[in-house]
């Protein structure tokens, strides 16, 4: 079916070539992520720590109960509005992290479709007589594959979007619960 077994070589190479690529930069990307991560832990982490001791402090200078509580009550809104923070934070870098694998697996796809159907062409060109049916097969087969990616990356597509809409609902929940809790009834006296 090829005219050369230098052709189907070449072509082999370049997809193993192409896959390598691909891997190696989507590892790259997922690494990326984490480093972002682990920065904004510890940013968390060193910020935490700083304002646990002021607050300490803070609630250690109290001189009544109502004075602990109010102390306690006014601490607890920024804690909550910094959790939330942390968690869009979160968000925002798997977001990214999850746009630019897709876009690189789109783009790798993409490129890898274009050479099955230059490779099927060369294929057709350069088969004997007889094997017509045999490259109808193959041209069959390579249309299943990426009507078969094609349904994957819709999928995709839909659950990432739907993780996005429960992740904005999760926030938005949270937020409320947080406020709740940091609005304390008012002390009988």
């Amino acid at each position: 079916m090829f005219s050369t077994p230098e052709q189907f070589s070449a072509a082999t190479k370049s997809a193993f070539e192409s896959q390598f690529l691909m891997m190696s930069t989507l590892t790259q990307k997922a690494f990326a992520g984490v480093e972002k991560l682990v920065e904004l832990n510890l940013s968390v982490a060193r910020s935490a720590m700083d304002e646990s001791s002021q607050t300490i402090k803070t609630l250690a200078s109290a001189k009544s109960p109502q004075e602990f509580f109010s102390l306690s009550t006014a601490q607890s809104k920024p804690g909550s509005e910094k959790a939330m923070a942390y968690v869009r934070g979160v968000a925002s870098i798997a977001s990214e992290v999850q746009a630019e694998i897709t876009k690189i697996t789109e783009s790798q796809v993409a490129d890898a479709k274009r050479n099955a159907a230059t490779l099927m062409d060369e294929m057709s060109r350069a088969a004997p007589a007889g094997s017509e049916n045999m490259v109808a097969m193959f041209k069959t087969a390579l249309g299943n594959a990426n009507a078969g990616y094609e349904k994957a990356t819709a999928s995709t597509k839909q659950v990432v979007a739907k993780i996005e809409s429960n992740m904005d609902e999760a926030m938005k929940t949270v937020a409320v619960v947080a406020e709740k809790s940091t609005t304390l009834p008012a002390t009988k006296k």
